[in-house]
């Protein structure tokens, strides 16, 4: 498949996280696999590198607070096969990457139901200094209990009750960043003795529902101010918190159908928020198994394929529906019938294959290489052709690569499949300069009207417009 006339350029992240095995459980014992390194610098530094020669965008890091303990009522199974535990803090990753490297982005995937957003605001501001404004945030709200009953909660809000402190934490961000500094704050005037003008820099009055922040931010302005925004939910709440927040999304469909509808849902929600839809960039997971040749390709998937763990597949399905598939036998075929969690993973399977009944085994194979999100099998050029055929089909902006062995998968992403999408025109051959937001929009480095965080640069009539 050539080129489409018009046809926009397809983006690239990588899709890690600082642990082991992250969405291909099991497949650590493969004698290729280098995740247990992730202890180390030398394994982020190399990746890093690794990515910005093959000029992918960025290196998505995903995390969660929390262990996947719904399975047989314990985090037996996602221990004994490493799934998404031990688990290190990502954050501390990014500036030796960054350092290091000159263009490639990073995103962190942080949770606001854990940490007050006074504190997170400065890490996220002191990061966007530090890496000369590469920095994302992908905003999550967490779905593991056990994360909230670690830090003191009595479980985790309502899913829709997490929105809604999730609007009030981005509102409250969003003064921090955008509206208690003025861009003229800081002089440095060594003459007059003035490092930054008092009256330029604002307290945020902030007085809410969950948050009460009146103070200033402790940090000057940093290169983007507010890092670029990513969001992953995929209810319907969470589809509406992207339409008005989000500048990429991340979705893990496992179907065209399935993302399609996701793609112009968001884009919907974000036109009705009164921005452009054009202004998100969607993403979905993928996983690409390379080969010079389609045999070839086919022979190392069925070599990873050996090493799959179904009981870890089955602690990741668990602990992302909230349902112990442990009760359920290995041949047992999921309708319907069961919970609402059941019937959503049925759902979303189905569109995969309609028609088609699916086992807890065969919903286990499927997720034990590259978790929810599709696999592609194959040569550049036909992996390329499959790349293409999704974007035209869905509308989606690009893909994060999930790893099925590291740094492996990554490598031959770089080494086969970057250079024919070069040749077809849809991939970029160098970088943009600027910050992330300006690599991947060319509009500048700051939120823009009518972007709501862009409404709050300037506090006093923000304050004066909400006492009306």
């Amino acid at each position: 498949m050539s080129n489409s006339k018009g046809q926009r350029e397809i983006r690239l992240n990588a899709f890690d996280m600082s642990c082991v095995g992250h969405q291909s459980p099991g497949l650590w014992r493969h004698p290729r696999d280098r995740s247990a390194d992730y202890k180390t610098l030398d394994y982020w530094v190399n990746l890093a590198q690794t990515l910005e020669r093959g000029k992918f965008d960025g290196l998505f890091i995903a995390d969660v607070l929390g262990v996947y303990d719904v399975l047989n009522g314990n985090a037996d199974a996602a221990l004994r096969h490493s799934a998404q535990v031990p688990v290190n803090d990502p954050l501390q990753l990014i500036p030796t990457m960054a350092y290091l490297t000159e263009h490639l982005g990073f995103g962190l995937t942080a949770s606001l139901s854990f940490e007050h957003p006074y504190p997170f605001a400065r890490r996220i501001s002191t990061l966007d200094h530090l890496t000369k404004g590469r920095v994302g945030w992908n905003i999550v709200t967490s779905y593991l209990n056990s994360g909230a009953l670690n830090i003191g909660q009595a479980g985790q809000r309502q899913h829709d009750n997490r929105y809604d402190l999730a609007d009030e934490y981005l509102e409250v961000c969003y003064k921090l960043w955008e509206g208690s500094w003025e861009d003229g704050a800081v002089v440095r005037d060594r003459e007059a003795g003035i490092f930054t003008h008092p009256e330029r820099v604002h307290p945020i009055g902030h007085h809410g529902q969950n948050f009460t922040v009146p103070g200033i931010h402790l940090s000057e302005p940093s290169p983007q101010r507010t890092p670029l925004l990513y969001q992953a939910g995929a209810s319907s709440r969470g589809k509406d918190f992207a339409g008005w927040h989000a500048e990429c999304i991340f979705v893990a469909a496992p179907s065209k159908p399935v993302l399609k509808r996701y793609v112009a849902n968001v884009r919907e929600a974000a036109e009705k928020a009164g921005r452009n839809p054009r202004d998100i960039l969607a993403f979905n997971l993928q996983t690409v198994i390379l080969g010079e040749t389609d045999a070839e390709a086919k022979r190392k998937f069925d070599e990873y394929r050996r090493y799959v763990s179904y009981e870890g597949a089955l602690a990741l399905i668990s602990g992302w529906t909230g349902l112990d598939f442990g009760q359920f036998s290995p041949d047992e075929v999921l309708r319907h019938r069961q919970t609402n969690a059941v019937q959503s993973a049925v759902e979303t399977f189905t569109t995969i294959d309609p028609g088609r009944e699916w086992t807890v085994r065969e919903m286990a194979d499927w997720v034990g290489i590259g978790g929810f999100g599709p696999v592609f099998v194959g040569s550049p050029e036909t992996v390329a052709d499959l790349l293409q055929e999704w974007v035209e089909d869905t509308d989606v902006d690009g893909f994060n690569l999930a790893y099925a062995v590291t740094p492996e998968t990554f490598e031959d992403a770089v080494n086969l499949l970057v250079p024919e999408l070069q040749k077809r025109g849809v991939y970029k051959k160098d970088y943009r300069p600027g910050t992330l937001r300006e690599k991947l929009f060319g509009r500048g480095d700051r939120l823009a009207a009518p972007h709501p965080g862009a409404g709050y640069r300037d506090l006093a009539r923000w304050a004066a417009q909400a006492a009306e």
